[in-house]
């Protein structure tokens, strides 16, 4: 039997619906049954991340643990969280429950190991927050990989396109397409072989051929994990039995 995933989610509820979605997609299934069980936790209650690092405000970390409990009490074996910003608590979150939680930035460093093996200098699109925390350095330079950074303007739209009143969290793609595809080709210029879309946000906006290079979407690293811890090692990525190739 399959293991049940945990959805530790609500940061943002557009993101938990996203990484939901790509666990479906990416499991090998013929028919309803032989898809995975999937208990979500959608909590927007939960306290802004970057604003608890560089704000001083409420710290999330009490919520996301009770949320946590309350998957493990539904009856998850294992959590992912579809927020990269939330992981800077992943130490503190992963020790205080009782059950694994696979972490986003080493299930992206090994995605890109694995499938752009000639990648070596990553591009980081990314809330400050998390940019700030050297989460995506220290997986990737794990494996002998560079991240390049925005210029501070260029942080400053990629922040705008998440954040801004006209961004993906209000309910925003156009503009936020804009900028975020204009940081993106900012990297590529300085040297980027991939750009990795590091805010779980960021994915529902930046669409693969939007820019010259790959996009590595990390939510799709973290669905791919799931359903492979999921399975106890069995890759769900593939061609599916019933002919649907995963996209």
């Amino acid at each position: 039997m399959s293991k049940v995933v945990g959805i530790l989610g609500g940061m943002g509820p557009e993101a938990t619906v996203d990484l939901f979605a790509k666990i479906v997609k990416n499991t090998p299934a013929r028919r309803d049954q032989d898809h995975l069980r999937i208990v979500v936790e959608d909590d927007p209650s939960i306290p802004d991340r970057t604003a608890a690092i560089f704000e001083g405000g409420p710290d999330p970390l009490p919520a996301m643990l009770e949320a946590g409990r309350r998957l493990i009490g539904a009856g998850a074996d294992f959590i992912v969280i579809p927020c990269n910003t939330a992981h800077h608590f992943y130490e503190r979150l992963a020790g205080g429950l009782p059950v694994p939680v696979l972490h986003i930035m080493e299930e992206t460093a090994r995605f890109i190991a694995r499938d752009h093996p000639a990648a070596r200098r990553i591009g980081l699109l990314a809330t400050t927050g998390t940019v700030w925390t050297g989460l995506y350095d220290r997986a990737l330079a794990k494996r002998g990989l560079t991240v390049l950074h925005p210029a501070p303007a260029v942080q400053e739209q990629i922040m705008e396109a998440i954040y801004g009143r006209d961004g993906i969290k209000a309910g925003h793609y156009d503009r936020p397409r804009e900028l975020l595809t204009a940081a993106g080709r900012s990297l590529v210029e300085s040297g980027a072989d991939v750009v990795v879309a590091g805010c779980t946000e960021i994915p529902l906006v930046l669409k693969p051929g939007l820019l010259p290079v790959p996009v590595i979407d990390a939510t799709e690293a973290l669905a791919l994990a799931a359903v492979t811890e999921a399975l106890d090692g069995v890759p769900g990525g593939g061609e599916r039995q019933d002919g649907q190739g995963r996209e």
